[in-house]
């Protein structure tokens, strides 16, 4: 990149700035991250106050991704030729525009408009954020920058959702999503200082970007994805009701379970990624069978306080250690032009994000909370299958072109 903003000639002037530029990214994810887990925490005081149902309330969550599933891919298509820096402003703006919708929204229906809205600057931001980070450093320093940026989703878990979970326990749901506004200005701010204009590379054509996508092991990949993130969240939706109900811990108890369940988060990418590394496919199917054991056992263990809260922990090491894997298997399948498939990736485990939510209030409906860990083991089970099958469709087609001569 020749431009004189460039960050290959900024770099070695400026050093001292980008820490600050890539925590003007880092705080926007991390406010990304609260909005769209705080809400799971919150479900009984949003449904008492809006005089709806837990199910009902669920569906926030549900709302919430469906627009980053439909709001992704359009929007990357939509406005690939606006300058990043800009691009990220408008989202940010997106952004801090929905989060003070929901603090104001005094129906249920406007909640779930206002959610929608914020929903729609989610994939981008990170996308569009990640791009960015990579050309502040160095070629080397890349990969550190792009996990900085994304490092604020984990943090969210681990302090951000508990921490907004307590604020709105004690001052009402509606000032969790006044702090989300406020983090939201303050990475704007910080990005309009710190980040500087960054001249775009070519994109690919969209042609290619299409075919990208349409690789069959590429849609096999990503509804194994929809299919994991479907299991994560038919519990993880109503984990706080489950807890109270079935566990019997008071409301403010849940907010420690939930840092816990964070600090497994953290584990399970870190440890999903180095085994994704290490053995892709062997590692996840590893991830899935284990997951799937892990819900099970989640159904016996809920009763008492103490197992719950060790498998909880369990869960979430499993449940996030399947991402980074599911993430590496969709850039390797579409190298050559990951960009549409990459977004659509983030869309796709939206959609099974919104899956699981309401696939969570049927089994609620029907057959009550203590069933919902049967059927995120199912799920688990299926994404299980699934990933048997496309590393054995791998390995059968390897074959056939060992036989003829091609490799």
């Amino acid at each position: 990149m020749k431009a004189p903003n460039s960050a290959s000639h900024s770099q070695p002037k400026k050093n001292e700035r980008f820490p600050l530029s890539l925590l003007c990214l880092t705080i926007g994810a991390f406010a990304i991250g609260m909005t769209e887990f705080i809400i799971m925490g919150l479900l009984p005081n949003v449904a008492e106050d809006l005089h709806v149902t837990i199910p009902q309330a669920g569906q926030l969550i549900t709302s919430y991704a469906l627009g980053v599933a439909v709001g992704a891919p359009v929007l990357t298509i939509l406005t690939y030729r606006i300058p990043q820096k800009k691009l990220l402003l408008l989202l940010m703006c997106i952004f801090i525009a929905g989060n003070a919708l929901s603090a104001a929204a005094p129906t249920y229906h406007l909640l779930i408009a206002a959610r929608i809205l914020t929903a729609f600057a989610h994939g981008t931001f990170l996308g569009v954020g990640s791009v960015i980070a990579a050309r502040l450093v160095r070629p080397e320093k890349r990969a550190s920058a792009v996990s900085m940026v994304l490092a604020g989703l984990t943090i969210a878990n681990i302090v951000g959702v508990p921490f907004g979970t307590f604020i709105g326990q004690q001052l009402g749901w509606r000032a969790s999503f006044e702090t989300i506004t406020l983090l939201g200005i303050v990475s704007l701010i910080g990005i309009i200082i710190f980040i500087p204009t960054i001249r775009q590379d070519q994109p690919s054509s969209l042609a290619q970007e299409i075919r990208g996508l349409m690789n069959p092991q590429v849609l096999l990949i990503l509804f194994i994805g929809a299919l994991g993130c479907g299991s994560l969240f038919s519990v993880f939706t109503y984990i706080t009701p489950m807890l109270e109900s079935i566990s019997g811990f008071p409301e403010h108890s849940v907010t420690w379970i939930l840092v816990l369940f964070g600090f497994g988060v953290t584990i399970g990418n870190i440890v999903g990624g180095k085994l994704a590394d290490w053995k892709l496919m062997p590692s996840l199917m590893a991830n899935f069978a284990i997951l799937a054991v892990i819900l099970t056992i989640l159904t016996v263990t809920l009763p008492n306080p103490v197992l719950a809260v060790v498998t909880v922990f369990c869960w979430g090491v499993a449940a996030f250690g399947i991402m980074p894997g599911i993430q590496l298997r969709i850039m390797n399948l579409a190298h050559e032009a990951p960009v549409l498939a990459a977004t659509s990736s983030h869309s796709v485990l939206n959609l099974g994000n919104a899956g699981g939510a309401y696939l969570g209030g049927l089994a609620i409906t029907y057959t009550g909370l203590a069933s919902v860990p049967w059927l995120s083991a199912v799920l688990a089970s299926l994404a299980l299958a699934g990933v048997m099958f496309s590393y054995a469709w791998e390995r059968r087609l390897l074959r056939a072109a060992s036989i003829s001569g091609k490799i």
